[in-house]
């Protein structure tokens, strides 16, 4: 009996059907992930690079706007935009503007005020249009879905309770004189 299962098994290590498939199935599954990862990487890099120049674009107008006070809607607007690419930006862009006095300086406060699509609207917690020479800052929060929300890389993401991560563009500029 022992004899036998010796032969089956001394049978079984030499035979190499299978490896192939084996190996693919290994290499495959990585070069996936890799994959997704860039795809995922791709995206948040041109959202990111759209949303920066969106809101430049805003923080100029509203500079060299002089005379007209920029509200809440007026400045979404403007950035939504500019930022084509980004889907659902009306409702899940939040925006905050500080006026900061520099020989004082003050930050806007470390947790960004986010929101997306799905939670309730709610009262924005500090927009603020500044006077002529005030040094301003704006903090635009984007949340958005990833692509591939179970990639590492997605995973690493600082993600809400519905799935959506957040991306975070800060500008600081001075109020032209009207």
């Amino acid at each position: 009996m022992t004899t036998r299962l010796k032969n089956l098994l001394s049978r079984f290590r030499k035979d190499e059907t299978g490896s192939a498939t084996v190996e693919f199935v290994l290499h495959f599954s990585v070069l996936v992930t890799i994959l997704a990862a860039s795809v995922e990487l791709s995206n948040i890099n041109i959202r990111h690079a759209m949303l920066e120049r969106a809101v430049d674009v805003a923080v100029r107008d509203i500079r060299l706007n002089t005379g007209q006070t920029p509200t809440f809607e007026s400045v979404r607007a403007t950035i939504c935009e500019e930022a084509r690419i980004i889907d659902g930006c009306e409702s899940n862009l939040m925006l905050e503007m500080k006026q900061v006095d520099p020989t004082n300086f003050t930050p806007l406060p470390a947790v960004p005020d986010c929101i997306n699509a799905q939670e309730e609207p709610r009262p924005v917690r500090d927009f603020v249009a500044g006077q002529d020479n005030d040094l301003m800052l704006i903090r635009a929060c984007l949340k958005y879905n990833p692509i591939f929300p179970s990639t590492p890389l997605a995973l690493a993401l600082d993600m809400d309770e519905n799935g959506y991560a957040k991306m975070i563009v800060n500008s600081a500029f001075v109020q032209e004189p009207r």
